[in-house]
């Protein structure tokens, strides 16, 4: 054991205090230690849980943020500190530091995303382990589909302004904050180490903290219903990786955001020809009807996330010419082979060819004629 010296009179105080402690019972002793003793309480996993109000937390995790706690503790605390309120002990006195190590995607790794690593470690300490799953896949599948920040996120009233007005919003497609931040900058035109960027994050620990909030009530309640799913072009990878065959892959993240073309030459490149436009346009096909290929052309005004999709008729995902990928503003033509994204040849029919962004949908119906 430690050889620990301390004088006569540490030994002396602290002996009687620990004295009076038990004469007064543990709730004394708890006292005289800083009030860390919870008295009469055994706390055990999960956590107590209450409902919430979303906009609260929301608050409160942008003010962490800006107070040093960065996204991932901001999260965990924004709620923390709503609960404490709500139930007190053992949320009085929960270090929230602990999720600290989130920021940046773990200690400026770029992996998992702090806002999530806050709001997922916050459902696992309240819940128990199967349906905390559930949980987490909805908060972390809807922050990789959703318009980040969302517009509730730039019109909230926060208590610390560094900056005001509306901020570009982007769809991550990925729960990496390498991935989420690096593209956001590029649409928004900005360095990491901008103002904007930096209110970005702190916008989005607001949005993570209210949806996480969100799902709990809900699950709580007795009324969540989970709406996330895989991405549709999973399914085609996952069918010769997954545990059927191969075995080798988990996942619910796009496999494309890290394998745009893991088979080589499936996915066709996509050429700027033309002029810098001032509004969105998808342009018929040509030559429509076609085989074996056609030229789809479309422009963007600005710098944004851009993806182009062939279904069939009955609305299946047929080939992701291109998937979440940030495109400069400008012309663009893309050629589509009439094969699916499995390099196969598709069968004569009606293909629809649809363009999203973040403020901008069209479809084309194209003829494949054999």
């Amino acid at each position: 054991m430690e050889n620990k010296q301390i004088s006569r009179k540490n030994f002396l105080t602290n002996t009687s205090k620990y004295a009076v402690g038990a004469a007064v019972g543990i709730g004394g002793l708890g006292l005289l230690t800083g009030g860390k003793t919870f008295a009469n309480q055994n706390f055990s996993w999960p956590y107590p849980y209450q409902a919430l109000d979303p906009e609260k937390a929301r608050v409160k995790a942008h003010t962490l943020y800006w107070n040093g706690k960065d996204c991932a503790a901001g999260v965990f605390g924004g709620i923390a500190q709503c609960l404490a309120e709500a139930i007190g002990d053992p949320w009085t006195n929960f270090p929230i530091e602990i999720m600290l190590f989130g920021r940046g995607g773990g200690a400026s790794w770029g992996s998992i995303c702090g806002a999530l690593n806050g709001g997922a470690a916050l459902i696992s300490l309240v819940t128990e382990k199967d349906p905390s799953t559930n949980l987490i896949n909805e908060l972390w599948g809807w922050a990789s589909t959703t318009n980040l920040p969302t517009d509730a996120a730039n019109a909230a009233n926060y208590e610390v302004i560094k900056y005001s007005g509306a901020l570009q919003q982007n769809i991550s497609g990925s729960p990496l904050c390498h991935a989420s931040v690096s593209q956001w900058c590029m649409v928004a035109n900005k360095k990491v180490g901008d103002i904007e960027r930096k209110e970005r994050c702190a916008r989005l620990a607001g949005d993570l903290a209210a949806k996480t909030v969100e799902i709990l009530n809900a699950h709580f309640a007795s009324t969540f219903v989970p709406t996330f799913v895989d991405p549709t072009s999973n399914a085609i990878c996952m069918g010769c990786h997954g545990s059927a065959v191969a075995n080798n892959v988990m996942t619910h993240m796009e496999c494309k955001t890290c394998h745009p073309d893991a088979h080589g030459g499936i996915y066709t490149a996509v050429a700027e020809v033309g002029e810098l436009p001032t509004d969105y346009r998808l342009d018929n096909a040509y030559p429509n009807p076609f085989n074996p290929s056609t030229n789809i052309r479309f422009a963007i005004p600005k710098s944004e996330k851009v993806r182009l999709e062939v279904y069939d008729i009955r609305g299946r995902m047929v080939s992701s010419i291109i998937d979440s990928e940030v495109f400069a503003a400008g012309t663009y033509e893309a050629k589509w082979d009439g094969r699916n994204n499995a390099g196969e040849s598709v069968a004569s029919g009606i293909y629809l060819a649809r363009l999203t962004t973040g403020e901008f949908m069209k479809t084309i119906k194209m003829n494949l004629i054999k």
